[in-house]
């Protein structure tokens, strides 16, 4: 075996960064990050359509909800972006205008969450509709729609993860290397571990719906569970700047915030759940649940 052969083979194996990001159609940019932010909207709408179908629910509704969903949740992942990362577009040298400029990346994730819920709640008013079953029939088509859109930050070589010897390890151009770091390094590919997180999340939570009875709104809780508690150690791999309380980074603190919500979430719909029933049937002195017709009986022999 030659000697360039046999480097060859030892050399560890990496998982190389796409060469390109952006397609020029004409004068027409055509982005990566758009794109794959894009096909996660399509996948979830579809998704988030047919579950609601199922579930019983008017499937014109589906359209209004994803419009306002989207809408609002573009605009919260943006403005989550600037204020967290303001040293980007506020300053000496910087250029305010470009806090605009959706369309070169930037969304965080905390505010499309929370403002594109604002936005389900809103369609769900105009439509008049319970929120609890549109939220639990997205909350699978949201993992899926973020593993897609993780493929925006791989073409995007950003927010990677720090370095490392393993067989998997990411390839960044020397144009996208942090200071500090030699051409060559390898990184953890953060993008990877979420999209597999948020895939992994995806099908468990298909798993339980179908196996268990829950309460409604759980579904969605546990989509919140889920994602914060992958979100917190991935997030403690990157190494892109980032402000951080008592050493851990903002956003390991915001998955700690949004994880217990969502137990207080997961709890209130139990209770609701419960509360439901209660109100719904009516009991005996011995517990047993009895039907209105059986508690007039009950109340005709006594009067015998």
């Amino acid at each position: 075996m030659s000697l360039s052969l046999l480097t060859l083979s030892l050399a560890p194996r990496a998982i190389p960064s796409p060469s390109v990001g952006v397609w020029h159609l004409g004068p027409v940019p055509i982005r990566a990050y758009a794109m794959a932010i894009i096909a996660g909207i399509c996948v979830a709408w579809w998704i988030f359509d047919r579950r609601y179908r199922r579930r019983g629910g008017q499937g014109e509704i589906t359209m209004d909800i994803t419009f306002w969903a989207v809408i609002l949740g573009i605009l919260g992942g943006r403005l989550y972006h600037v204020i967290t990362d303001y040293q980007l577009y506020f300053g000496p040298g910087r250029e305010p205008a470009k806090a605009l400029y959706i369309w070169q990346g930037g969304l965080g994730i905390w505010g499309a969450i929370a403002v594109g819920a604002l936005g389900v709640w809103i369609g769900a008013r105009q439509a008049r509709v319970a929120v609890a079953p549109i939220a639990d029939s997205l909350a699978p088509g949201l993992f899926i729609a973020q593993a897609l859109g993780r493929l925006g930050n791989y073409f995007n070589q950003e927010l990677f993860g720090a370095p490392t010897t393993l067989p998997w390890g990411l390839q960044i151009d020397e144009s996208h290397l942090p200071s500090g770091y030699a051409p060559g390094t390898l990184f953890h590919p953060t993008f990877a571990y979420e999209m597999l997180w948020c895939l992994a999340g995806a099908f468990l939570l298909l798993y339980l719906d179908h196996r268990i009875n829950i309460a409604g709104g759980q579904l969605f809780a546990l989509y919140i569970m889920i994602y914060t508690t992958g979100r917190f150690w991935i997030e403690g791999l990157r190494i892109d700047t980032a402000h951080h309380i008592l050493g851990l980074r903002l956003n390991q603190w915001t998955s700690v915030v949004v994880f217990l919500l969502g137990v207080v979430i997961f709890e209130i719909c139990r209770r609701r759940q419960l509360s439901t029933r209660v109100l719904s049937s009516k009991e005996n002195a011995t517990g047993e649940v009895v039907s209105e017709e059986g508690k007039e009986a009950e109340e005709t022999t006594e009067s015998l």
